[in-house]
């Protein structure tokens, strides 16, 4: 298929990296993939390498021109995010191809002035894609749930790991990194020589240093910074704790557990699909400091439980949220749009 992604923007966050490592595993799978959209310096070199094609795509003149450049060398065009539906509404007009969006976040699309922005979009859109049940049922539009791969870690050296716990976040509000850090103060496991690494930067810096100088825990939880060697801090990392209550899916859960970490999270949202069939314990409840603290002890005291969720995380995330379902759930998605289509009068 020639399949073509759209992503308004300018970052390299969730969604940006979601798009680049789904269009690489597609061009592996035979496919002609371009991305619009995105950091020109993570996506564009990265992008070329694995043989996509890649332009810029921030600017809503930019993204109308090269969607309309396109619409008659394309079988798909995989919008993400509602700036990108509405673009791509505007650029292929009703007789263009296969429209398809892809729903990362557990929200309607909001209105522009009084118009729901859902109903202007589904009149075009020929098939919704929701990455986890969470997001499928907040969206209340009918759609097809296609889990978020990620890469198969590589096998790790045989070390073991310290006693560490490892957060990998953006620091904004909603991502609850406040949680965490009362959680793991409250846990009392800095006493038995833990610590909690945070890696991921942002606005809240400064008043999350406050809060940990707050808490007397500046010996034992440390704001790394943003990273870009995640594969080795999770070498490291004996337990990983995600917060946030309201991620679509959690690829950073997702890539902690293919690298065989212990996953604490949130029980809410996306998580929900991420932990289902795990240790009971490996979810607690959003929002609550003391039901988090009692998770994180009862996996950092009893090293046999912690192995076993290690181990049955890492077999849930390769076999169930592998980069190969993700293409094939997609590419069944797809084919279902082009028939819808071509029944309102598309001809590729």
């Amino acid at each position: 298929m020639r399949i073509v992604h759209l992503v308004r923007s300018d970052r390299f966050a969730g969604v940006e990296q979601f798009v680049l490592r789904l269009a690489i595993a597609q061009v592996r799978a035979g496919h002609r993939v371009e991305v619009l959209g995105g950091a020109p310096d993570r996506m564009a070199d990265a992008s070329r390498a694995a043989g996509v094609a890649w332009h810029p795509a921030s600017a809503v003149r930019t993204a109308l021109s090269a969607l309309r450049a396109r619409r008659d060398d394309a079988d798909v065009v995989n919008t993400h995010m509602t700036d990108a539906d509405v673009t791509a509404v505007l650029a292929l007009g009703r007789r263009g191809p296969a429209l398809v969006s892809t729903r990362h976040f557990a929200l309607p699309r909001g209105r522009v002035l009084g118009i729901p922005l859902d109903l202007f979009v589904r009149r075009r859109v020929d098939a919704e894609i929701a990455i986890s049940s969470a997001v499928a049922e907040a969206t209340g539009i009918p759609s097809t749930v296609v889990h978020s791969g990620v890469p198969a870690a590589s096998p790790s050296p045989a070390t073991t790991p310290a006693r560490m716990i490892l957060m990998a976040q953006r620091l904004q509000p909603e991502k609850r990194a406040d949680i965490g850090i009362r959680a793991f103060a409250a846990s009392g496991l800095a006493d038995r020589g833990w610590r909690l690494d945070i890696a991921g930067d942002g606005p809240l810096r400064a008043e999350l240093e406050e809060l940990i100088d707050t808490l007397g825990a500046g010996g034992s939880v440390r704001l790394r910074g943003f990273r870009d060697d995640m594969p080795d801090l999770l070498r490291t990392a004996s337990l990983f704790l995600a917060p946030c209550d309201i991620e679509g899916l959690g690829l950073a859960v997702l890539e902690a557990m293919a690298a065989g970490v212990a996953p604490v999270a949130a029980a809410a949202a996306g998580h929900l699909d991420v932990l289902a069939g795990l240790d009971e314990r490996s979810g607690f409840r959003a929002g609550d400091v003391e039901d988090a603290a009692d998770a994180l002890r009862a996996f950092a005291g009893d090293d046999e439980r912690r192995a076993r969720l290690a181990e049955a995380a890492q077999r849930r995330a390769r076999t169930e949220f592998s980069l190969d379902q993700q293409v094939a759930g997609s590419d069944e998605v797809y084919r279902r749009a082009i028939e819808h289509a071509r029944a309102r009068g598309w001809r590729p």
